[in-house]
């Protein structure tokens, strides 16, 4: 059975369809890259399983259970956990009170310190732990949030462009801590423009392109398609690009749904 499920979803802002037909499944344990130009509608498709959106019609099953109606913190709840693209840190608190405010949820006393320690190990944020969030840098306020998303211990972490903004060797230290996650038998769904990460973390990959599935397939298979690299034409970037594109900003941040 599958972990997420999408059924004819579809969403409609006035005229235009953003989201359409989309039939879409994430097997629990899998490692699923969406890709697409810009205006694809993949961070409507993001925030229609969060319930930031709701859907004109079609239906989101999760573990099971129609999600379809259900609040965006009901869905945390079940074990659904987001990184967006902008950092959503606590700035004026340490790497460290960061992690204590997302882990205190699971851990008390020694077992929480612990477990904190084990978490800035993992996010190569040892050195860093007592320096405030707000002075990381770029890449470090990412692996800060991947953490803190992480410490809610979700069945399902969604990432949106987890390596925006990020040099290569960051980016490649991403990707290393997104496989142990999912070697770890987390299911991870990752929006993302760099084809160098998705090369090397995705088991499949989901091309969207007008809101609609494109194409399914492994990352050879997608490159290897010159369909895929006509629809990025005009975007100044294609799926042999290796560089990474922002894409638009979220109204919220991770902390707005995750933590309250």
């Amino acid at each position: 059975m599958a972990l997420l499920e999408a059924r004819k979803l579809n969403k409609n802002f006035g005229g235009l369809k953003v989201t359409a037909d989309v039939d879409f499944a994430l097997e629990p344990g899998e490692l699923h890259c969406l890709i697409g130009p810009n205006g694809a509608g993949k961070s409507t498709f993001f925030r229609l399983i969060l319930g930031e959106y709701t859907p004109t019609s079609g239906s989101i099953f999760y573990d099971g259970e129609d999600i379809t109606a259900l609040e965006p913190h009901d869905r945390i709840r079940r074990g659904i956990s987001v990184k967006f693209q902008v950092p959503g840190i606590f700035s004026l608190l340490s790497v460290s009170q960061n992690l204590e405010i997302a882990l205190q949820r699971h851990y008390h006393g020694e077992s929480l310190q612990s477990e904190i320690d084990r978490a800035l190990r993992f996010l190569n944020l040892s050195s860093e732990a007592t320096q405030l969030a707000g002075n990381l840098s770029h890449g470090q306020k990412q692996w800060l949030e991947i953490g803190m998303a992480v410490s809610l211990k979700p069945k399902l972490l969604l990432l949106d462009e987890p390596t925006a903004g990020m040099s290569p060797e960051e980016t490649r230290a991403t990707g290393e801590m997104v496989q142990a996650l999912k070697d770890g038998g987390m299911t991870v769904l990752v929006v993302e423009h760099d084809m160098a990460f998705v090369r090397q973390v995705a088991t499949r990959v989901t091309v969207l392109h007008f809101g609609r599935i494109f194409m399914q397939g492994s990352i050879d298979e997608v490159i290897a398609d010159e369909r895929v690299a006509e629809i990025y034409l005009g975007q100044g970037h294609g799926p042999h690009h290796e560089a990474s594109v922002p894409d638009q900003p979220p109204a919220r941040k991770t902390q707005d749904i995750a933590h309250g």
